[in-house]
């Protein structure tokens, strides 16, 4: 096994050579790419739609085709769950990542062509891989297992001849014969669909394996993790997997979780590797060992564009191509890709921290944020202050919520947590004022609205019994990988629900 897996890592250094490539032509990459969407697909019926023939350039496309979200696309969409094919894309769609969201109860289908999986999907799995390799040049990964907690995965009822599931689920019945070998638990157990039962099928399964590597949500990679420690007896991970050396991770912010695995894996050289690959495709991996941010993979077939935070809900916003982004500045992120989806807006915000090559930071959900009184607070101001907070009173944050309170006769608004913890602090009131106080740090709206109490109160905070989160996941029938908490919302659906719960 040693010797495959110096073959292996020599194999998967060349690969960074391509990278570094199209780090140093980023604009002619995505050109390149962007020329080769549009021939693919012109003959489409989205492409005769739009008359793909006649596009010259960037410019004509971004005058011609709108923006696009999940509902202008749907229409689309249940054609082809229904069997049609060359609708937005010419080669035949079989499988779509289902993606539930947290501000909907309608699920999504996000189409997954063969291009996408092996130019996107895989690709961007072999990368991870890649720059591991060329950051920790004597790992042993392939001397053991990669755990990987994938998500459910049924038939698409609508046509026999397609399917659909969490695009973990997608990806794992994708894998090549190889893949498998060096992965556990077996897919039975993996893509099972009710998770307290897959938790406990997945300890129980893996605990004697030699585990060298775990992918999954942190969320969880833990719940899994304290699950193995309660069937093992041992106190840490490394008790039960001495090889463990690497942890994926992605879906949500690591800051406030990563108190949590240095106490589950207690060594200095656990390296921890974040990616961003999401139903829709696979975009950024943290390529630096000294930097969490992650380098926008411009090679996979996708097209960027980028629109500044401020110009959402314009009639018709203007965005940026690569070469027009500044830094620290809040982007929602525009794709045409090779699975179909044409100037389509995920939903998620960056800030690029560096240009030349391009890196950035995920600062949260174009509808996820509070901004009731012009407070404009996303979830990177949030999750700087919820992790400022925790380390000021030795806490350790498991999930929350936050939204407004919203003015009531002579009574000024205000925001309103549930938060759960890990770890209680050692002062809850010291906590909300760390909570509050770094929220006016790092967003001067915010801090405005604060000013003598004049639009914004103190934070109304509640301190959520164990399993909160958990247990309203569950009575909605959202447990699993691609189900999340909604962090901030500007309505008090979510936070009035979780309260009734907590006074059940």
């Amino acid at each position: 096994m040693a010797i495959v897996n110096s073959i292996f890592t020599w194999y998967m250094k060349k690969r960074v050579h391509q990278i570094e490539l199209f780090m140093k032509y980023p604009l002619d990459v995505q050109e390149e790419w962007f020329h080769t969407l549009i021939s693919s697909a012109e003959n489409t019926e989205w492409g005769k739609k739009y008359d793909y023939k006649s596009i010259e350039n960037e410019q004509q496309f971004k005058e011609r085709v709108p923006i696009q979200n999940y509902d202008t696309l749907k229409p689309y969409i249940e054609r082809m769950l229904k069997g049609e094919q060359n609708i937005l894309w010419p080669s035949d769609i079989k499988w779509f990542a289902k993606s539930s969201g947290t501000t909907s109860d309608r699920s999504k289908f996000i189409p997954v062509s063969e291009e996408s999986l092996q130019e996107c999907h895989f690709k961007g799995g072999k990368d991870l891989l890649s720059i591991f390799c060329n950051n920790r040049p004597n790992n042993q990964i392939l001397t053991g297992k990669g755990l990987v907690l994938g998500g459910s995965h049924q038939i698409n009822q609508l046509n026999e001849d397609s399917f659909y599931g969490d695009l973990s689920a997608v990806l794992i019945k994708n894998l090549p014969m190889w893949a498998e070998y060096y992965r556990t638990p077996a897919i039975s157990i993996a893509l099972m669909d009710n998770y307290e039962e897959k938790m406990e099928k997945m300890a129980e399964a893996t605990i004697k394996e030699n585990v060298t590597n775990i992918s999954g949500v942190p969320t969880w990679t833990i719940v899994l993790a304290k699950k193995v420690l309660e069937m093992t007896g041992k106190s840490n991970l490394l008790e039960v997997w001495p090889n463990l050396e690497l942890y994926f991770h992605g879906a949500v912010n690591f800051k406030p979780y990563i108190e949590q695995f240095k106490e589950l894996i207690p060594s200095d050289d656990m390296y921890y590797l974040e990616t961003y690959n999401a139903s829709e495709g696979f975009f950024g991996i943290q390529d630096q060992i000294s930097s969490d941010e992650m380098l926008l993979m411009l090679d996979y077939g996708i097209y960027y564009e980028f629109l500044p935070l401020e110009d959402i809900g314009q009639e018709n916003p203007k965005t940026l191509s690569l070469d027009q982004v500044q830094l620290f500045k809040n982007y929602a992120i525009i794709i045409s890709t090779n699975g179909g989806l044409w100037r389509y807006m995920i939903g998620d915000t960056i800030q690029f921290s560096s240009l030349f090559p391009f890196r950035f930071r995920i600062t949260g959900r174009t509808k996820h944020f509070i901004n009731a009184f012009g407070e404009e607070v996303i979830i990177d101001n949030a999750e700087q202050a919820i992790t400022k907070a925790c380390k000021a009173t030795c806490a350790v944050v498991k999930d929350y919520t936050a939204c407004p309170i919203y003015f009531k006769g002579q009574e000024v608004g205000g925001h309103e947590w549930i938060i759960e913890f890990d770890q209680q602090p050692t002062d809850f009131e010291t906590f909300i004022d760390v909570l509050d106080d770094t929220l006016r740090a790092v967003n001067s709206d915010y801090d405005a609205k604060r000013f003598k109490d004049m639009a914004l109160r103190r934070p109304k905070v509640h301190n959520a019994a164990h399993d909160t989160f958990y247990n309203w996941l569950k009575s909605k029938g959202k447990l699993g990988g691609q189900h999340k908490v909604p962090r901030l919302a500007n309505e008090r659906k979510y936070v009035e629900e979780i309260l009734l719960q907590m006074q059940q």
